[in-house]
């Protein structure tokens, strides 16, 4: 990655995180190149990243930037830019766990991301900021017994440490999932449902649907890389979800919008009730 992009993505972190907060100035474009051992042209332009998706303001040479007075806005707003899940995805689960009966559906090739992003509305919930009634989770993931379009091994070797890597992965980052939103019946009193099942072949997106009037939508781009699996550098093709570039489709924006969010929640419920099977998260 660029080292521009590398500083705006770690800046973008901050202000979704509440680090820099609404209005706050930032450090000096000299402080910053300092921090992150880049030049400071590098910095600029990561500023200006930032300051296209209506982060910051008083981008220029001659002060320090400003944290816009409304990011979390410019994150999710109508006219945001898709940015990289693991900066888009948080604060749109956030926005739906506000609803009294929260309701997501995802398809995806582990439930990784949604792993993630899960954890900033259970802390609202644990910090007495949120309390839905209802919440209900249906998750699609690739079965275990097929074979997987990606991620697979270069030249074919070691295919099945591959799958058995991406199996516990997936395993694993389910049971995360399932039991830190069911722990909310115990703690928290609210009726939770969370349930997986599989599909017959590996999906080439990854979307998300939040409570009938979201769409959140990425495309897996594979690429060649250098993974160690048992102990062993090996050359895989695979895509990293969590830097999926995710486009955010609302009901109500736009005519195009609204059938998109419609025909994505059709497209789900055709797969669930049809092809899928029966998922147990074991291993």
């Amino acid at each position: 990655m660029d080292p521009e992009r590398e500083v705006a993505e770690e800046l973008r972190a901050r202000i979704r995180s509440g680090a820099l907060r609404p209005g706050q100035r930032m450090p000096t474009q000299a402080q910053l190149a300092h921090e992150f051992g880049v030049e400071r042209g590098a910095v600029r332009r990561a500023l200006r990243i930032l300051q296209a998706e209506r982060l910051l303001t008083n981008v220029s040479k001659g002060s320090p930037a400003k944290v816009a007075a409304d990011p979390a806005g410019a994150l999710t707003g109508p006219e945001a830019p898709p940015l990289p899940t693991t900066v888009a995805l948080a604060p749109r689960i956030a926005a739906a766990f506000a609803a009294e009966h929260v309701e997501i559906d995802a398809v995806c090739l582990t439930s990784v991301s949604l792993t993630l992003a899960i954890g900033e509305p259970l802390r609202r919930i644990h910090a007495g900021q949120l309390k839905p009634a209802k919440v209900d989770v249906r998750v699609l993931l690739p079965s275990r017994d097929i074979d997987l379009a990606f991620p697979v091994p270069v030249e074919g070797r070691g295919e099945d440490r591959v799958h058995e890597r991406w199996l516990a992965m997936r395993n694993a980052q389910g049971q995360v999932l399932q039991h830190n939103l069911l722990a909310l019946r115990a703690t928290h009193g609210i009726d939770v449902r969370v349930t997986f099942r599989a599909l017959p072949f590996t999906p080439p997106v990854k979307l998300y649907l939040l409570n009938g009037v979201e769409a959140l939508f990425a495309y897996y781009t594979l690429s060649r890389r250098e993974a160690e699996v048992d102990h062993e550098p090996l050359q895989m093709y695979d895509a990293q979800g969590t830097r999926s570039m995710l486009f955010s489709f609302r009901q109500g924006h736009a005519l195009r919008d609204t059938t998109f969010v419609e025909q994505s929640h059709l497209w789900f419920n055709a797969l669930w009730e049809t092809i899928s099977s029966e998922l147990a998260l074991t291993s």
